[in-house]
């Protein structure tokens, strides 16, 4: 561990790794801390946290599952502790919505015995809640950049009150092009304010950008940057292609892998595998970017609870996902960087907890992993399994073709397009039938009002005074007639003895 910072504000008891009361935190914090079973500070806290809580900017790059979260928790709930509610004073910015929400998870435990409130800010929900909490003011928020610059469209959301910004994962948000959406964020934010940026490695734009955000940070560096955490076991199994499903499959039948998070290197991969898995009796989940908020969380949710027990993903939890008691990180596929790999395996023996990581490898594959070997200093054991026949694979590759795939999706589109044809002659053949029936229903109709009268003359109207036959006298105007040719006989004047 190295750490450097400058001579300024006073500074606390540096922490011991042996306890946390060293750290002078509120009782409340330290109660949660014992109910959590942390016993002692990791180097990440013990370094991060005395510099946070003399409210120093921290620049802190650490490898994955060192404890960092709470090495940024802490401090703010440390500093929230006892101050007046309604104003949201901390954002803890994070690239995916399975690591918000494990951040406010965790936020909500290490918080449990203060009145200190909090909610988590992505995409893929409703927006009411989240609304409401920004309403509210929760003291700490925990958000995506995407959906969090939804919010500052509105009105209600303003962090005008804002002491503590946190950028953890910085690299990985540099990775999914978030970048130039940080920015934007800043722009919503106060400046004057404490920023504790964390990153489990340092390239480049991440650094630039940490010399913009920070001033006279303290900075902390835990471990080596191309190095596991040091509890990870790992292992290599040179298989071919065809043979990575069958492989993986009786090493869990035999036990030798537990509970595991599988990695895929493509979505599709990760599909497959998960249905040849269900297909062998092995419950398992599947999680990638393709999949929806709720069924993601479905996914982890049921794996952290032992309902599945294999987590089939793609890098979308290489960081976020925060599983105890996680025995195997098994990847199907050589990684493409060393960087990868790191953050992959280091899903296991998490907070200096042991676990074992393997990685299935293909002959074509071989220099990935001779890539990964000189950046890590040494060679990674090759193992084999007995009584395994490597040479009979499965009879459906676990990914198809890429033009196969393009042809399938062609032939679907023309299926696609050949019913809506179909469907829309029917309707149109349809729709000219029934106009049709219709125009002969209201010509039937008129004709049928037509013949409810008819005339003697062809329907032509009698002159006046002459029947319908053409008869003097003959119909009403007959009638009429005769009464005046009564009246008329009589004569005018002649009295009724006349």
């Amino acid at each position: 561990m190295k750490t450097t910072r400058g001579a300024k504000a006073p500074r606390r008891p540096h922490a011991s790794a042996a306890d946390f009361e060293s750290l002078g935190l509120a009782p409340e914090l330290l109660r949660a801390v014992n109910d959590m079973g942390f016993t002692s500070p990791t180097p990440i806290q013990a370094a991060a946290i005395p510099a946070a809580l003399e409210g120093r900017d921290v620049l802190a790059c650490a490898a994955t599952g060192s404890g960092k979260t709470a090495a940024f928790l802490l401090p703010i709930l440390e500093r929230l502790h006892g101050k007046r509610r309604g104003v949201t004073r901390a954002l803890i910015l994070t690239p995916t919505r399975e690591l918000a929400a494990q951040i406010e998870e965790h936020r909500a435990e290490l918080s449990r015995h203060t009145r200190l409130s909090g909610a988590a800010v992505y995409g893929g929900v409703g927006m009411r809640p989240q609304e409401e909490a920004f309403r509210r003011g929760v003291d700490v928020l925990v958000a995506t950049p995407g959906r969090l610059l939804d919010h500052f469209q509105n009105d209600y959301a303003r962090l005008d009150g804002l002491e503590v910004l946190v950028l953890d994962e910085a690299d990985r948000m540099l990775d999914m092009g978030f970048l130039p959406d940080i920015r934007r964020v800043l722009r919503h934010l106060p400046k004057a304010r404490q920023t504790l940026f964390f990153s489990a490695t340092m390239p480049r734009p991440i650094a630039e950008l940490a010399r913009e955000l920070l001033t006279d940070p303290v900075t902390v560096e835990i471990e080596r940057k191309q190095a596991p955490a040091s509890g990870i076991e790992q292992a290599l199994y040179p298989v071919p292609q065809k043979a990575k499903v069958k492989l993986l499959v009786e090493l869990l039948r035999r036990g030798d892998v537990g509970n595991a998070i599988v990695f895929c290197r493509t979505k599709h991969r990760a599909n497959r595998l998960a249905e040849k898995l269900e297909k062998q009796g092995i419950p398992a989940a599947r999680i990638h970017g393709n999949r929806s908020q709720a069924q993601r969380t479905k996914a982890l949710e049921g794996f952290k609870s032992g309902e599945f027990r294999v987590l089939v993903a793609t890098d979308i939890v290489a960081r976020g996902s925060d599983v105890e008691a996680l025995d195997h990180v098994v990847r199907c596929d050589g990684p493409a960087a060393s960087e990868d790999y790191i953050h992959r395996v280091g899903r296991t023996g998490r907070a200096e907890a042991t676990g074992d990581a393997f990685t299935f490898y293909a002959p074509e594959e071989e220099d990935g992993i001779r890539a990964i070997e000189r950046a890590l200093g040494r060679r990674i054991e090759r193992r084999t399994l007995s009584d395994f026949d490597y040479g009979k694979g499965d009879d459906e590759p676990l990914e198809i073709p890429l033009k196969d795939r393009i042809a399938a999706i062609r032939a679907r589109k023309a299926e696609e397009r050949a019913r809506a044809k179909a469907n829309a002659e029917r309707r149109a053949k349809r729709q000219a039938e029934q106009e049709a029936g219709s125009g002969a229903s209201r010509n039937g109709g008129q004709a049928a009002r037509r013949g409810g009268r008819p005339s003697q003359n062809g329907g032509r109207r009698a002159p006046e005074g002459q029947g319908s036959a053409g008869q003097p006298g003959s119909g009403g105007g007959g009638s009429r007639g005769r009464r005046r040719r009564h009246r008329g006989g009589r004569g005018r004047g002649a009295g009724p003895n006349a």
